[in-house]
């Protein structure tokens, strides 16, 4: 188990895709643009 939990505390950082910031990691989260990029209104 504890190999399990070695490899995910050892991924890298999750960016967004089009503008490159860190993103906040969510458990139900699979988009790869941050809330800005993301934005309905852009």
């Amino acid at each position: 188990m504890f190999k399990v939990m070695e490899f995910f505390r050892n991924l890298p950082k999750k960016k967004c895709s089009q503008c490159g910031l860190d993103m906040v990691e969510q458990a139900d989260c699979y988009g790869n643009l941050c809330d800005e990029c993301d934005h309905p209104a852009r």
